[in-house]
């Protein structure tokens, strides 16, 4: 019985063959999906993420500082400023004058 080479491609290799494209052509379908699904979840969780710091962001500015205080704060350090301002200018003032003439 004489080996046909022929009836070996057609019989075997070539749903072999067919049967291996089919595989990786799903494979690769299946991991195009997959990814898109993480990057989607990956997007969502991100989104709430940003979502939740900006929630906390609002609730540590309005529970931890009151405006009133904030504006008692401001006022304290504008005297507190005012009052090293008025110090600098007596001593540039006291560096004009002239050393010995004092009137």
């Amino acid at each position: 019985m004489p080996f046909d080479i022929m009836w070996w491609v057609s019989a075997v290799e070539v749903p072999a063959l067919g049967g291996l494209f089919w595989l990786v052509w799903r494979n690769r379908h299946d991991a195009d999906t997959d990814a898109e699904e993480n990057r989607r979840a990956f997007e969502r969780g991100f989104a709430q993420q940003r979502e939740a710091l900006a929630a906390y962001k609002l609730e540590v500015a309005q529970s931890y500082a009151s405006l009133a205080h904030l504006r008692e704060v401001e006022k304290r350090l504008t005297a507190h400023l005012e009052r090293i301002e008025h110090k600098l200018d007596g001593v540039q003032q006291q560096a004009a004058r002239p050393a010995g003439g004092r009137a």
